[in-house]
């Protein structure tokens, strides 16, 4: 079993980083410090962090520390190695975002290529020779292509990318493999199905679904409603990740899914299902004073034209990490959507934070001047 003193997290300040270093800080077996790295774009917030800030941070227990990194930025990279002395790395930090990707691919060439090559070689040029050290790398199912009505992606299933998102992504889940065979530098893969959960960014499908239906506004669903994805829970997820960092067998890939594979249509109706039972369209004031008052949060959906390259199912395997590491997802999909929409509901304040940009005030307030 391995344990780290300093563990590097990239993009710590995004949906699923953040859920990770919260899940970091709950685990008795991990003792060391935790050093977060991102450039906070758009999707990066550190609100999400600010009661582990408050306990761990640089005024608390000193476990906890935030820099605001470029990870294409060898210089700033190799300091926090020096710094901390680094010895591990859990690589979040990635532009994620398909339809951001279609229409701007720039971003995602250069953080999530370019990015990923720079921690590589700042990671072989500082462990040289050192022993008990770990990159592991955080990957999509994307990069495996699309399925038919039948069979599941397995850690062998080909490459087979359809967006320059998924594209920038298996580039580089190819980097981190080539070093661990051209230089024998110590690292674990993971490709993940979608999450979900609190602290998403809104532009993802189950955030937007909940807000645009809590503000009555229109609920897109691309095409025909039936293209499938498999949902994971981030907390489960940050429980694989753990699991991999520390017992994974070095130089191997772990496919982490929820085994709940639905159509997004039906993600979508029990999203409604999910907010009648916790917020009636009755007690609604957005729906009801519009004069939808019998029609329901469904009567919001709407069909609209289908993206570019829309993959038409992801299903994904996750056999290997359960016999290997005894994973497996604990967090049913109706359990796992009700707290999540229960979260959205009761964070307001977050919500109009992202929404309007004021986190970054947040942030300038609370980090930049410290």
């Amino acid at each position: 079993m391995r344990h780290f003193r300093s563990l590097l997290v990239t993009g710590g300040a995004g949906f699923i980083g953040s859920n990770f270093i919260r899940y970091l800080f709950k685990q008795a077996d991990f003792t060391g410090k935790v050093i977060n790295a991102d450039k906070l774009t758009y999707a990066g917030n550190l609100e999400n962090l600010a009661e582990i800030d408050k306990e761990f941070g640089a005024k608390g227990r000193q476990r906890y520390f935030f820099h605001p990194v470029d990870i294409c930025d060898f210089g700033a990279v190799e300091e926090i190695f020096l710094k901390y002395q680094v010895d591990a790395i859990v690589h979040f930090a990635a532009e994620s975002h398909v339809d951001r990707s279609i229409h701007g691919p720039t971003d995602f060439i250069r953080t999530n290529i370019v990015g990923t090559f720079t921690l590589l070689e700042a990671a072989r040029k500082y462990w040289e020779g050192k022993q008990g050290v770990l990159f592991h790398h955080i990957s999509t199912d994307e990069v495996y292509g699309s399925l038919g009505d039948t069979g599941y992606f397995y850690e062998e299933t080909p490459y087979d990318p359809r967006s320059p998102y998924s594209a920038s992504k298996a580039s580089a889940d190819h980097l981190v493999n080539a070093y661990f065979h051209t230089y024998k530098l110590p690292v674990t893969v993971s490709n993940c199905s979608n999450n979900y959960g609190p602290y998403q960014f809104p532009e993802k499908l189950i955030p937007l679904m909940i807000l645009n239906a809590v503000e009555g506004k229109a609920l897109p669903v691309y095409g025909d409603g039936m293209n499938v994805r498999d949902w994971l829970y981030v907390e489960d997820h940050c429980s694989a990740i753990y699991s991999i960092i520390r017992a994974g067998r070095i130089g191997e890939t772990y496919n982490i899914g929820g085994e709940n594979e639905q159509p997004n249509i039906t993600i979508v109706n029990k999203i409604c299902e999910t907010l009648e039972e916790l917020y009636p369209v009755k007690e609604n004031t957005f729906i009801w004073e519009a004069g939808n008052k019998s029609d329901g949060y469904k009567s919001l959906i709407t069909y609209v034209g289908d993206r570019p390259g829309h993959d038409r199912r992801y299903a994904i395997n996750c056999d290997k990490i359960k016999k290997e590491l005894g994973w497996k997802p604990s967090v049913s999909f109706v359990d796992g959507l009700k707290e999540t929409v229960r979260w959205y509901l009761n964070n307001r304040e977050w919500i109009e934070n992202v929404r309007s940009g004021d986190y970054k005030k947040w942030i300038e307030k609370n980090y930049r001047k410290r």
